[in-house]
């Protein structure tokens, strides 16, 4: 690797994470503004995360006598910095992944549960019987729902014979498989939707937190800068499943299908980069609408038992099925 190449690749590793941060905040403000406006409320603006985060980090961090400080403190940190470093590992829109040839998907996955297991630790740090009580439930419910998840990776990356994001995103997993297969795609598709809102802790999967039985439950001793980083752990990562849903199964790009022409930089076609970006963005809306906006409004939050019993057993049924097709048409 050249000193250039090297000098680019660090500026993206520093500017990639900065702008999954900003998406978050963004797509967050457009989350709460669309889930009010279903619900007959006019809702917070748009900007409202950006001005959440500014006031957290302004505020005083107050840590509990009876928690274990360096554990405390470390646990927002430690979910961010999990969050940040798996956003240069998926390719985003026309873009092949910064560190391609450097990770792969399982590392990705297992990225997706350290700031789970984060906040869990930081949780059970502050001393608090309600946090106590919302890290078992992030725990059990982390525990549900990885395997449907694993099961979903695992079979594209069988598709593909390669756990590598690069290559499962360039072609497009749909024109590789049958009527059968589509289906049994179809179906682990489903299993990756219901995922998603577990592995944001979203309605109907925000037991951890559960604001009317545990007053916050997991974050309820944090406050300040340590709550604002898990604020922007919890934005950021909305982005990094968002993102990781699209190369797995939608990593179609505009300028696959027509090209728009123009002046070239670098070997691109500016108008194609810049069709293919905003159809990324339009993509990651349409997945937070669907999978958190959508299911928010339409479910109550399960009970704990319920929501573990969900991915453990329809979920998982409905994963390993779609597996079977898929490798049953490879083999047949």
């Amino acid at each position: 690797m050249s000193w250039n190449d090297f000098a680019v690749r660090l500026v993206l590793i520093v500017l990639i994470p900065l702008i999954g941060i900003f998406l978050g905040l963004l797509y967050k403000g457009f989350d709460r503004k669309i889930t009010a406006m279903m619900q007959s409320r006019i809702g917070p603006p748009w900007r409202q995360p950006f001005r959440d985060v500014r006031k957290l980090f302004m505020k005083e961090n107050i840590i509990p006598d009876n928690a274990v400080p360096w554990i405390f403190n470390g646990a927002p940190i430690a979910a961010l910095v999990a969050t940040l470093v798996a956003l240069v590992y998926l390719p985003m829109g026309p873009f092949e992944p910064v560190m391609e040839g450097y990770g792969d998907l399982i590392l990705v996955l297992y990225l997706l549960a350290i700031p789970a297991v984060a906040m869990a630790f930081g949780g059970l740090a502050s001393g608090s019987p309600y946090a106590t009580v919302g890290a078992q439930r992030e725990l059990v419910l982390m525990m549900s729902y990885e395997f449907p998840l694993a099961i979903a990776a695992v079979t594209i990356a069988w598709k593909y014979s390669s756990f590598s994001l690069g290559v499962i995103s360039s072609d497009p997993v749909w024109n590789n498989v049958g009527m059968m297969g589509g289906i049994g795609l179809a179906l682990v598709l489903t299993t990756m939707i219901a995922v998603l809102p577990g592995e944001l802790s979203k309605i109907p999967f925000d037991q951890a937190e559960a604001e009317t039985e545990l007053a916050g439950g997991i974050l309820v001793e944090y406050s300040g800068r340590n709550l604002g980083i898990f604020y922007l752990a919890e934005v950021a990562k909305m982005v990094v499943v968002g993102t990781l849903m699209i190369a797995l199964f939608f990593p179609h790009n505009i300028s696959s299908w027509y090209s728009f022409g123009g002046p070239e930089f670098g070997g691109f076609i500016l108008a194609d980069v810049g069709a293919d970006i905003l159809f990324f963005l339009l993509k990651l809306l349409v997945i937070i609408f669907g999978a958190v906006s959508l299911i928010r409004v339409a479910f109550s939050r399960f009970q704990i038992d319920r929501a573990s019993y969900f991915y453990w057993v329809p979920m998982t049924i409905i994963g390993l099925l779609g597996t079977f097709l898929v490798v049953l048409e490879g083999v047949i």
